[in-house]
């Protein structure tokens, strides 16, 4: 088995794939599995639709089936794929999204979810609904900002300070990354709302090592 975590953006965008490996280098040292960050060129350029949603689970079971790894994190916070993924290999797949949401759970009774768009909410209360945590979710607010201001180091920081500092209004004593494009915005919007903000790459990431270390 090969000692590494596959992160899969199943985006086709390069900047949020080099923000996803930025977010979740802080987990590497010696002597623990790699992270492997790769960008699913097939892809859509931002994950919206639920018609983007499902176009990516047929070139992600290709690429599990083609790449072997110690585990799998799907690097999209609406967890396109992940059960589908479940059936095609024996290794532990992670969405981001419901690692965000167990995250949050540790850390407050409440959590909000800054979405990428609108159409975002629908997908994300999905998984909320399989957890059994929808009655958590204190408040969602979509940002239905491009993936390329997302990406962007300062451009889309006002207003992710905005909707956190909503959300917290609305009873969120955590607040969740609604998109992997987000990453490189954690800090700053943890210190504009004052509460804990969870990036979920990077929760999935920690989940995901810490399953390859026990299992060794």
């Amino acid at each position: 088995m090969s000692e590494r975590i596959l992160v899969i953006n199943p985006n086709s965008d390069t900047a949020c794939t080099a923000g996803i490996a930025t977010a979740i280098a802080p987990l590497t040292a010696p002597g623990l599995p790699r992270f492997d960050v790769v960008t699913l060129a097939e892809g859509p350029p931002a994950i919206k639709t639920w018609r983007d949603w499902f176009s990516v689970a047929e070139p992600l079971c290709r690429m599990v089936e083609r790449e072997e790894a110690a585990a799998y994190v799907i690097a999209c916070v609406s967890d396109p794929a992940v059960d589908l993924l479940r059936t095609v290999t024996a290794r532990p797949v992670f969405g981001p999204f419901r690692s965000a949401v167990a995250t949050a759970l540790t850390r407050g009774e409440r959590f909000g979810v800054i979405a990428f768009v609108e159409a975002s909410k629908a997908r994300q209360r999905k998984v909320l609904q399989s957890m059994g945590v929808e009655a958590r979710l204190a408040a969602s607010e979509a940002l239905d900002l491009p993936m390329s201001a997302l990406t962007d180091p300062e451009a889309p920081r006002l207003r992710l300070a905005e909707v956190a500092k909503n959300l917290v209004a609305q009873g969120a004593e955590t607040v969740v990354l609604g998109c992997a494009g987000m990453a490189g915005h954690r800090a700053y919007v943890e210190d504009a709302c004052g509460v804990p903000v969870i990036e979920p790459c990077q929760a999935a990431a920690s989940q995901a090592l810490l399953a390859v270390i026990t299992a060794r």
